[in-house]
């Protein structure tokens, strides 16, 4: 049946109405919800402890997933975009329980897009491509860092000068030359060293098209991924945009015999694709394939979960098999339903405690900055439990705010803030510099932030310190203050933030709880506590 003839064959009721094209699979029959597992702090996790887990296997902002097998242990990789320490490396043995590893990328070059992970001859690569943001020195390229540890040290970034292009997938030839397939259907040769690019890109591919009439953001083919198994060839890659119309992200194949080519269309795409607002993931797509503990075979993709885009695109994992044909087909059908583990692996502790009592270092595992200068990372110092930050800018948007990523819907987090004269300082909920909220203070007057902008100074009775608790619940915020951790008292303005994502500021990025010190002198932070609601 061809695709438009099963596309008119369904019929979704309500909203589902409004979207149509066939599904690669079909949904699960149970559509009973079910509630994830609680881990460290109330978090979420994937592993249900039955032997089944529950999507996403890595909560929160965690788009465009690289993903390494290598021998019986995985490394995952993720965009960072504008948040340094960047591309946090994650490592598992069962592909559903993670650990970081560490910060591969600490030079702001840019707004970091859908990194490729691999390792060649011994060698581990990170191939980026950034955006060119107002940092000084970052580009709009691609570029390499390599490491013989994974755990590093990484070396300093490569420019391998690919202005046009995003999304590198390295692929090995049969006569063992090295390539970079990239967006559009292109790709572009490297040196044996896969520290330069030998050539200019070319192209080789032209992607299957979905029907004219399906609710996408744009063709935008993106992300490939190379796969060699048996006698093929295969690539895997995203087409209809990333976010925009939850219909639009789409995962395609093709295959081919050669790295050279010709490439040839799956006959069943698309293999992944939200087919009704109903369905709890919405622009699935970026998928990678990858080999499970036991042989069996596994992909991870992205999705935005079904209202919470504030969340950022989660990673998701869903079972591959492989038929008679040669050719691969995707299950778990909308992902909402608990899913077998895969076979073989070794489950460890999963994620880390998002409190903090700043007697350890954890910039760049946890802490991150947006968008930083070069010598920001000085402006932090730990002492004796106490992070101290200098101020700096006038307000959030710059002054560069400590952000961190999370992946609850409802959640609370409260520190003790004390300032110096001229600092101000508070608690946030940041996506960018122009689209944030929170409240801060200093010695005389409590400071509201709303919509990326000043709301108000009203009289702040506790001076120079107190204590302060944010609290975010499925996106109403409200917020507490504090003398003296025991006594609080509700502060007099209200938020609602389901719209502060990516469809409304663009960025695709995520609404990330922090902290901001502004002005001058510098800002104390003790005892930063995440209570996941």
């Amino acid at each position: 049946m061809s695709n438009t003839s099963r596309r008119d064959a369904l019929k979704f009721g309500g909203l589902g109405a409004l979207l149509f094209g066939a599904p690669a699979v079909a949904r699960a029959a149970d559509t009973t919800p079910v509630t994830w597992a609680r881990g460290i702090e109330g978090q979420r996790k994937a592993d249900l402890g039955d032997g089944r887990f529950l999507n996403p296997i890595m909560a929160g902002d965690h788009p465009d997933p690289s993903i390494l097998k290598d021998g019986s242990d995985y490394y995952m990789t993720f965009s960072t975009f504008d948040a340094y320490p960047g591309l946090v490396i994650w490592h598992s043995k069962d592909l559903v329980n993670w650990q970081p590893v560490t910060a591969a990328l600490t030079r702001n070059i840019g707004s970091v897009w859908a990194p490729e992970l691999c390792k060649h001859e011994g060698r581990y690569y990170l191939y980026i491509p950034t955006k060119k943001t107002t940092a000084p020195g970052s580009k709009t390229t691609s570029w390499v860092i390599w490491a013989d540890d994974i755990k590093g040290p990484w070396s300093d970034p490569i420019d391998l000068d690919l202005p046009a292009h995003i999304d590198p997938g390295h692929a090995v030839g049969e006569d063992g030359s090295r390539w970079l397939f990239l967006s559009g259907g292109d790709r572009v040769r490297l040196s044996d060293d896969g520290l330069s690019r030998v050539g200019a890109p070319e192209h080789v591919y032209d992607p299957w098209r979905y029907p004219d009439d399906w609710d996408v953001e744009g063709f935008s083919p993106e992300g490939p991924k190379v796969t060699r198994q048996g006698r093929y060839v295969y690539l895997v890659l995203a087409v209809g945009g990333t976010a925009g119309p939850p219909t639009g992200h789409m995962v395609i194949a093709a295959r081919s015999k050669s790295i050279n080519g010709p490439w040839e269309q799956h006959p069943r795409n698309p293999l992944v694709r939200t087919t009704s607002l109903d369905e709890k993931w919405w622009s699935r797509g970026h998928a990678t394939l990858v080999e499970g503990p036991s042989g069996d075979w596994w992909s991870v993709y992205h999705g935005y979960e079904n209202g919470l885009w504030t969340l950022g695109r989660q990673t998701l994992l869903a079972p591959v098999t492989w038929s008679n044909d040669g050719w691969f087909d995707f299950g778990g059908g909308d992902l909402s339903q608990p899913i077998a583990k895969p076979r073989g692996g070794v489950a460890q502790d999963h994620g880390f405690a998002l409190s903090d009592d700043f007697s350890q270092d954890k910039y760049g595992i946890q802490w991150n900055f947006f968008n930083p200068s070069v010598d920001e990372a000085k402006r932090i110092r730990r002492d004796n439990g106490v992070l101290h930050l200098t101020a700096t800018g006038e307000a959030p948007s710059s002054s560069s705010p400590l952000i961190t990523v999370v992946g609850d819907p409802a959640y609370e987090i409260e520190m003790e803030i004390e300032i110096d004269e001229g600092a101000r300082a508070g608690l946030l909920l940041f996506y960018d510099q122009k689209l944030y909220c929170g409240l801060g203070f200093d010695k005389d007057r409590f400071i509201t932030h709303q919509y990326g902008i000043e709301r108000g100074r009203p009289a702040n009775p506790h001076g120079r310190r107190m204590f302060m608790r944010m609290r975010n619940h499925h996106h109403i915020v409200s917020f507490h203050t504090s003398l003296d951790g025991v006594t609080w008292k509700r502060f007099d303005r209200g938020m609602e933030v389901s719209g502060y994502h990516h469809n409304v500021r663009g960025g695709f990025l995520m609404l990330k709880p922090g902290f901001y010190a502004a002005g001058t002198g510098e800002a104390r932070f003790r005892t930063f506590t995440y209570k996941a609601l």
